[in-house]
């Protein structure tokens, strides 16, 4: 009993660190386009290279984080990548005050913000099963998952807001500060971390790099769940700009009305994010990973059919309102099963791997499909996507019971 209120109070910690860190990504969304376009005079290719290229780049320079962050303590690395975050992002209001910021600068700090997100994301996922018990996992990213989706209802619009009073750069110092309060959250847990097993200079192999890859790529359930979660993930970023110019261009939605399209449907973010625990209690993990995986592929082709005005708006509300439900019931149940499918020694690498993944799937489905975009028209793209993604159930595990045998396999392999 004490060592479960222990482990709920350094969870209480990492919680609110992960919190800081959320809510800062969020403030700031979207700071790096604006300032480009209104401090730097960019074009349209000129922002589509700055959102494509910090993503793809910061996704290869994570590569070989992964394994590093696997042989050495996870709060240590935790902070360090939250305050190089802090460190690059400061660099850019400090650039502007002094009147030396260029669209270099923001590229090279996109990139680095991109490659610590992915290694303190893997040191968060692999630290969270040093610090929980395999029981309390499902709750645990249930409650992370809540906190994903609160910062991203409250967050863009906030940073909007603090950026039309305060200025362009407002945002990204909100951003810094969350990563700074990050940081102390993580420092705040406390407790003793086992060291890694083996020292870092026995496993830094160039084997080592492509871990992650082997481990996923050949576990019965975790491969389908990786190849389903990039392709749905990949497609439906990549149709988001397309919306927003669709919206904002020929539909004539107003700013306000693009911004309360994508911050109330969070709202079910925080409603799936409460269900997942008990649809699995009810229906078991295989299931709600199936069913909610089809489900959050059926509403994106709804947005191909908006129109003008309030009806065009609603539809917008509901098809992403549906749309983020679902993820956010699917989201934890994907990251337990993850984690219960992994050993301890093969956490950060395969998080680490997944994540690079899913950024390089997103940087090139979104350049593919501006260049589709500006053949046929965002509709057709959009709606392109839309179809794409109702295939991608076929993707999901459908074996009854290898999850569980698979599982206690990974354990046995990390225990030992």
């Amino acid at each position: 009993m004490e060592r479960r209120g222990v482990s709920a109070q350094r969870f209480g910690w990492f919680r609110a660190a992960y919190a800081a860190s959320a809510y800062g990504t969020w403030l700031g969304f979207g700071a790096f386009p604006l300032i480009a376009i209104t401090v730097l005079d960019c074009g349209p290719a000129e922002v589509a290279a700055l959102a494509a290229t910090g993503r793809a780049v910061g996704a290869v320079a994570a590569v070989p984080i992964g394994p590093w962050v696997e042989f050495h303590r996870k709060r240590p690395v935790m902070v360090a990548t939250a305050l190089a975050r802090c460190v690059a992002l400061v660099s850019v209001p400090a650039a502007y005050a002094l009147g030396l910021l260029g669209f270099t600068q923001l590229l090279v700090v996109s990139v680095v913000v991109a490659a610590s997100t992915i290694a303190f994301g893997a040191a968060c996922g692999a630290y969270l099963k040093e610090v929980l018990p395999p029981e309390e996992l499902l709750v645990a990213n249930g409650r992370l998952e809540s906190t994903t989706w609160t910062a991203t209802l409250v967050g863009p619009p906030l940073g909007g807001m603090l950026t039309g009073v305060f200025g362009p750069v407002t945002a990204v110092l909100a951003n810094t500060a969350g990563h700074l309060l990050s940081a102390l959250g993580v420092v705040a847990v406390g407790g003793a971390e086992p060291r890694p097993e083996r020292a870092p200079a026995q496993r830094m192999r160039a084997g080592e790099l492509l871990a992650g890859w082997r481990h996923v790529l050949g576990h019965p359930v975790l491969r389908p769940l990786f190849l389903n979660a990039v392709v749905v993930n990949g497609l439906i970023m990549a149709a988001e700009p397309l919306l927003a110019v669709l919206l904002l261009g020929p539909l004539g939605f107003s700013p306000w009305q693009y911004g309360l399209a994508f911050a109330a449907p969070c709202v079910g973010g925080l409603v799936g994010s409460r269900l997942a625990r008990r649809l699995v209690a009810r229906y078991g993990q295989r299931r709600v990973l199936l069913t909610a995986g089809a489900a959050r592929v059926c509403w994106p082709l709804g947005l191909a059919f908006v129109r003008p005005g309030v009806g065009g708006l609603v539809l917008v509300i509901v098809v992403q309102f549906g749309l983020v439900t679902c993820c956010a019931v699917f989201n934890p149940v994907l990251a337990t099963c993850r984690l219960e499918h992994t050993g301890r020694d093969k956490v950060a690498r395969t998080l680490s791997a997944w994540s690079v993944s899913s950024s390089l799937t997103i940087a090139a489905t979104t350049a593919a499909w501006g260049l589709l975009a500006a053949a046929t028209g965002p509709r057709a793209a959009i709606g392109a996507a839309g179809v794409l993604l109702l295939a991608t159930p076929l993707l999901l595990p459908r074996r009854a019971g290898a999850a569980g045998r698979s599982g206690v396999r990974e354990e046995e392999a990390g225990a030992g």
